[in-house]
């Protein structure tokens, strides 16, 4: 009876272990139920721990599928050398959340013309559920077909690239704001993104607004944008909705206190930032200053060249200062201004960060670098400079917005000079409001030219250019169809010379939010540099280009080092 007894706590003591285990490590062996900590149990919370027993509400699709679609996507770059002779592939492959037993490992292959060749393989990460691939001394010379695989049936393909060196025209997709409140595919972008074949995809930001589910929101994106991702380069780098945030301000990546983030940092665990980061950021090149900020978050700040333009990746958020107990309230919210008799030299105090001293001093290094490189590009989140009046409504007129980077002023005269420097143009996201102005710095025009891109789907928070006096500025374009284009002063008393605008004409009709996406051009033989401007629902773009009014800019191209 003794022994019976001993054998019945033995099991009951066992259950009780094994239950303890299960609830903190499920899925799989070793792997977290609630990565981020008890106090954010539900972060991510879609795709973590049990996630196949829970209720995902809201989640705008089902992660249960099957098991030979397990790979949602992937996306790419190559790194090519200024020389040409050397390039290393880098790949990542996002994955649907894997359920117990399944592989924790993913295989890339290459179609080596004698039939597919397994070149690297990965962990699959958790949280995440992300695999990534580097492939050293690879041949940019030729385009190669690719798949990734995951367990028996699961696979993904596309094509790496060429890269187009020898190409007269080098072609970006600049894109930015990829509205969740609007879920679905993005077929008509889509569609006109390949007709206009671009050499390089540029997503700026707010990839996805599902702040706290970014594995989900990533993973929707990449639903949505497969067909152009799978088959060529794209930049991907997140901002602040990516995170978690409305705005963000990284202060060198310190704890934000608020999830508003005026105080300045990361409100999320680092945990979670540097998740966010990886799914976005880690096919890009390997960071020119790879040591983490704060908190151990890490940096992805690089350099990417396709076809011989040289493009500078900036990290517009992780090092600015935040507004809040750093300089003087003068609106209804520490970023907002709306005082028009405030001095300008009030919130430009010393001190102030925008880009950071690591970034500044690398990309001075990077604007006098010109060695093989036919032309210059910069790739940020948002514009230096407050190229918008109304904010979110029509009656909601703001003097300045301290989220863009017009603030510090001191800190958009040091990154401007620097981009002048190397004869750069600049493309941008994150304002909702399409743009091409000329800086700036010390007198105007005398700064870069910079487009900033509409946003994709434009249902969160739109925005208008639209003088108070209703007047042109000094210069204005030469007939454009646009009433309020040339010099002004931004509500930072930055220097700015408005080319071309497009204001949403009614954001509560669909075809009249003026969402859509950029398209900017290097033009070789003829020296200039093509800004296009696309509405979302444009019905073709090869036979018949409908731009918005305004559009298309050329500027002058500068040479490096000319």
């Amino acid at each position: 009876m003794m022994q019976a007894a001993f054998v019945v706590l033995l099991m009951l003591f066992t259950a009780a272990v094994s239950a303890a285990d299960t609830a903190d490590t499920v899925p799989q062996q070793g792997l977290a139920a609630m990565p981020f900590g008890e106090e954010m149990a539900t972060l991510d919370g879609w795709t973590t721990g049990a996630w196949w027993t829970k209720e995902a509400k809201g989640c705008p699709f089902p992660l249960d599928v099957p098991r030979q679609e397990a790979i949602a996507f992937a996306i790419y770059t190559v790194d090519v050398s200024p020389t040409g002779d050397d390039a290393t592939l880098k790949l990542t492959a996002q994955l649907y959340p894997l359920k117990p037993g399944e592989s924790m490992e993913a295989r890339l292959e290459v179609d080596t013309g004698n039939g597919w060749q397994e070149v690297a393989t990965s962990e699959v990460l958790y949280p995440g559920w992300d695999a990534h691939f580097r492939v050293d001394n690879w041949n940019a010379s030729q385009t190669t077909p690719y798949r990734v695989r995951h367990g028996d049936s699961a696979v993904f393909e596309g094509s790496i690239r060429r890269d187009p060196a020898e190409k007269e025209r080098i072609t970006v997709g600049v894109m930015s704001c990829n509205s969740s409140r609007t879920p679905g595919t993005r077929d008509a972008i889509v569609k006109n993104l390949q007709q206009s074949d671009p050499d390089l995809l540029f997503f700026a930001g707010d990839q996805t607004y599902r702040h706290t589910q970014h594995t989900v929101g990533w993973i929707e994106f990449g639903l949505q944008f497969r067909d152009v991702l799978r088959d060529r380069p794209a930049v991907t780098i997140p901002d602040d909705h990516d995170v978690g945030h409305p705005n963000l301000w990284g202060a060198n990546g310190k704890r934000a206190l608020e999830k508003n983030g005026s105080d300045g940092g990361y409100y999320y665990p680092p945990a979670y930032v540097n998740m966010v980061q990886r799914q976005q950021c880690w096919h890009l090149p390997d960071p020119v200053d790879p040591a983490p900020v704060e908190q151990e978050i890490t940096v992805y700040f690089t350099r990417l060249i396709i076809g011989g333009v040289d493009f500078a990746i900036l990290e517009d958020r992780k090092f600015k200062t935040g507004p809040q107990g750093t300089i003087p309230q003068l609106g209804p919210r520490p970023d907002h201004i709306t005082d028009p008799s405030y001095d300008r030299s009030a919130i430009d105090l010393e001190g102030l960060e925008l880009l950071g001293e690591r970034q500044l001093s690398w990309l001075d290094r990077w604007a006098k670098d010109t060695a093989g490189v036919r032309a210059k590009g910069v790739l940020s989140q948002t514009a230096f400079c407050g190229a918008v009046h109304l904010h979110g409504d029509p009656s909601n007129r703001l003097l300045a917005d301290l989220d863009s980077n017009g603030w510090p002023q001191t800190g958009r005269k040091e990154a401007l000079r620097l981009i002048k420097q190397a004869g750069a143009v600049h493309l941008c996201g994150d304002q909702h409001l399409a743009v091409v102005v000329q800086h700036g710095i010390d007198d105007y025009r005398d700064g870069p030219f910079a487009f900033t891109s509409p946003a994709l789907v434009n249902t969160i928070y739109g925005r208008w250019w639209h003088p108070e006096d209703e007047q042109p500025g000094a210069n204005p374009v030469p007939g454009s169809p646009l009433p309020w284009t040339g010099d002004y002063e931004d509500g930072l008393g930055n220097k700015i010379t408005m080319l071309a605008y497009a204001n949403p004409e009614d954001r509560a009709e669909e075809t009249k939010r003026a969402d859509g996406f950029g398209v900017a051009v290097w033009d070789f033989p003829h020296d200039a540099v093509e800004f296009h401007c696309y509405p979302r629902f444009v019905q073709t773009i090869a036979d018949q280009p409908q731009e918005f009014p305004g559009w298309p800019v050329v500027v002058p191209l500068e040479h490096p080092g000319g």
